[in-house]
């Protein structure tokens, strides 16, 4: 009885490009499975899984919107994520607690950038998917073409599952190729048939390609098929769910959401084909006792509890929401649990199952479900919730790098602590949003994944948190990093008369390619006792995150901590963490310290007539072109790499050069080392600022 409930539970995401129709899915979804009885349209700001003011206005999803609802007898818990690449940690954090995604994909823009950013997230979380191609009544809508690009570009193994009858604004309906019939549409109504004589021929091939591909995956399915035996719809399907959960293929179905067109079949794929929690399987974590043993949870109510925190929103009416993937075991209201992340209990107060912007309280959670927990206060995006008797640590949460910095201020110097507030609530609610408050210059820089990104936290301060601020130009979010190694003893001593300060280290600063900061203890024999460990730790780190060069944060620092001293009345936690900051800032330029700016992957989509000029202006920005393709008749599509500093303006640029035709989209790739011209002159400029404060 279990395993039969658990089995029809589906943890699904909606996932594509943006403008790829995600939200106009997931809305006729809603509507199909009767949570909503009126269908909410994104161009006119009633969308359900659209429920932020911001998004209403912008006509995207910026936030990552969870609802349960079901469908012939399946729970479906539904995400529907952003398509901007600002909003790329949304969809992360979604991926990491799905079981399975339909990724969206434009009929006439096929295979999109952010549409390759997702594929590859979703690869790296072993994710099962099936394909919507979506938009097939609009003009220049092609499968085949679109199809070609996710074979040729992801690598998807794409296998067509549905016909299109008709094309662009002829578009009717669709031929299922398991069932071997045509389902056309009048409005709602979908009214099932033969399928016509014309298409017979053309169905029977793409059937039978289907079948052959299929069978490649399936031993059952390859003996009766070579055996010429009869197959059943049963037999299809079989084959077709084992070759998805085993990631060989992907199914591709087709439609227009906005039309109504081919939605419901859409859901009845994902209960024929995407896994299910007991499909995904066993899930394995660290045991918080000893990190060397790797801990197992079944699916299973009978499991001890073990949940993932991916998501925290603040609602006005319930305060801090806490979104939680269930993987074992069951959670009561009003019980306790640890959070086995930061060592803390924490009282669950309510449990809510969300239907976007709506709510409804339960008592209990379940393996497999997905809800939103009232009450914790400790517990932060990618932390492990875990029975305390049996504790568990759960794999976390990547978060991308920011690539942006603004300063803000408030209107008056009475708001400051408010506005610290109001960040540092956002801050909470979204992980690739940081704040940091300079000293010495009095300045709070908030980061951030773009400019839109940016654009929405203080949309959001000024509706939401009633603040009005002064902010001022997005600035290129540099870093920091050393390219020697560098051995340095350092002793701090001061005697005042009463009680002194005393510590001494010997440590090594070195760089740590790729592996993030990174502290080593190698201190033996109590040289430097224990408790004094961490905060020599803390100081390296606190150095770091401020920047001793040019005051941005340091990426890919390793600090190992040899040796030391200290005394037996003037050493102290204080202490230590002085001379760690004292000596780091004496080390820094001997380790040949540099600073590294944000390096962007570009994709132009740009008629013919136009591809020298848009690809001399990229070669001008201190770009290079790596691809070419065709992208459709008449048009090119560039991919290549830019510095970020470079592409401030470029949409206007871009739109004079191609008289408004061409288009962009830009992605973070990595940090890479600035041109040394450059880099002084954006020294220069901060030196210049802190002589100013002074």
């Amino acid at each position: 009885m279990e395993n039969a409930e658990i089995q029809r539970i589906r943890n699904i995401g909606i996932v594509a490009h943006i403008d790829a129709g995600k939200t106009t899915t997931s809305e006729r979804i809603l509507f199909f499975t009767g949570i909503t009885h009126k269908l909410g349209e994104v161009h006119d700001g009633q969308a359900v899984m659209d429920f932020m003011k911001q998004e209403q206005e912008r006509g995207i999803t910026i936030t990552s919107a969870a609802i349960t609802t079901e469908w012939k007898n399946h729970q479906i818990n539904l995400i529907d994520t952003p398509g901007h690449i600002d909003f790329t940690l949304e969809v992360e954090r979604s991926l990491r607690v799905l079981d399975g995604i339909v990724m969206v994909f434009c009929a006439v823009g096929g295979v999109e950038p952010q549409s390759e950013t997702v594929w590859h997230q979703a690869d790296r979380y072993k994710v099962p998917r099936i394909a919507f191609i979506n938009k097939m009544d609009r003009q220049g809508a092609d499968v085949f073409h679109t199809m070609e690009q996710m074979n040729e570009m992801l690598g998807a193994n794409a296998v067509l599952f549905q016909l299109p009858i008709g094309k662009e604004a002829d578009f009717e309906g669709i031929i299922d190729l398991i069932m071997m019939k045509a389902v056309r549409y009048d409005d709602l109504d979908m009214i099932i048939s033969d399928i016509p004589k014309n298409l017979q021929q053309r169905a029977e091939k793409f059937r039978e390609i289907m079948i052959e591909k299929l069978a490649d995956f399936d031993e059952p399915l390859m003996e009766k098929y070579l055996a010429e035996e009869e197959l059943s719809v049963d037999d299809i399907k079989a084959a077709a769910r084992h070759a998805v959960l085993s990631l060989c293929i992907t199914p591709v179905f087709c439609g227009a959401a906005f039309k109504n067109k081919g939605v419901r079949l859409l859901l009845d794929a994902v209960v024929d084909y995407l896994p299910s929690p007991i499909d995904r399987g066993i899930i394995t974590g660290l045991d918080t006792r000893d990190p060397e043993i790797i801990l197992s949870r079944k699916p299973s109510y009978k499991r001890p509890f073990s949940a993932l925190a991916f998501k925290i929103t603040n609602d006005a009416f319930v305060g801090q929401q806490t979104f939680a993937r269930v993987y074992s075991g069951e959670l009561e209201s009003g019980s306790y649990i640890l959070n086995s992340t930061k060592g803390k209990r924490e009282r669950i107060g309510r449990i809510l199952r969300i239907h976007a912007n709506d709510r409804q309280e339960v008592k209990t959670l379940r393996a497999g479900d997905i809800g939103a927990l009232i009450g914790v206060k400790f517990t932060t995006t990618g932390d492990t919730l875990c029975d305390d008797r049996d504790p568990i640590l759960l794999e976390s949460i990547k978060y991308p790098e920011t690539v942006l910095d603004m300063k803000i201020e408030p209107e008056t110097k009475k708001e400051r602590d408010r506005l610290s507030l109001s960040l540092s609530k956002m801050a909470l609610e979204d992980p690739s949003f940081k704040v940091r408050f300079d000293d010495e210059t009095e300045e709070t820089v908030i980061s951030g994944m773009g400019e839109l990104h940016l654009e929405v936290i203080v949309d959001r301060l000024k509706s939401e948190h009633k603040m009005v601020v002064n902010v001022g130009k997005p600035a290129v979010a540099f870093r920091e990093s050393i390219t020697r190694e560098v051995k340095y003893n350092y002793k701090l001593k001061k005697q005042t008369g009463g009680k002194g300060q005393f510590a001494h280290i010997i440590f090594r600063l070195e760089p740590n390619e790729k592996n993030g900061l990174e502290f080593i203890n190698l201190v033996k024999g109590g040289n430097i006792p224990r408790e004094y460990i961490p905060s020599v730790e803390k100081a390296f780190r606190e150095c770091a995150e401020r920047g001793l060069y040019a005051d941005y944060p340091m990426v890919d620092v390793r600090f190992v901590l040899i040796d030391g001293n200290y005394h037996p009345v003037d050493s102290s936690e204080m202490a230590f963490r002085a001379c760690t900051k004292q000596a780091l800032r004496e080390v820094i330029h001997k380790a040949a310290p540099q600073l590294l700016e944000p390096i962007m992957k570009i994709e132009v989509n740009t008629p013919d007539n136009y591809m020298g000029d848009a690809i001399g202006d990229i070669n001008r920005r201190r770009g290079k072109i790596d691809n070419m393709r065709r992208h459709r008749k008449g048009s090119q599509k560039l991919t290549g790499t830019v510095p970020l500093m470079e592409m401030f303006g470029y949409a206007s640029a871009l739109r004079t050069i191609s008289s408004g035709r061409a288009a962009f989209s830009m992605e973070f790739l990595n940090y890479a080392a600035l041109p040394k011209t450059i880099e002084e002159e954006v020294i220069a400029e901060v030196r210049a600022k802190k002589a100013g404060k002074n």
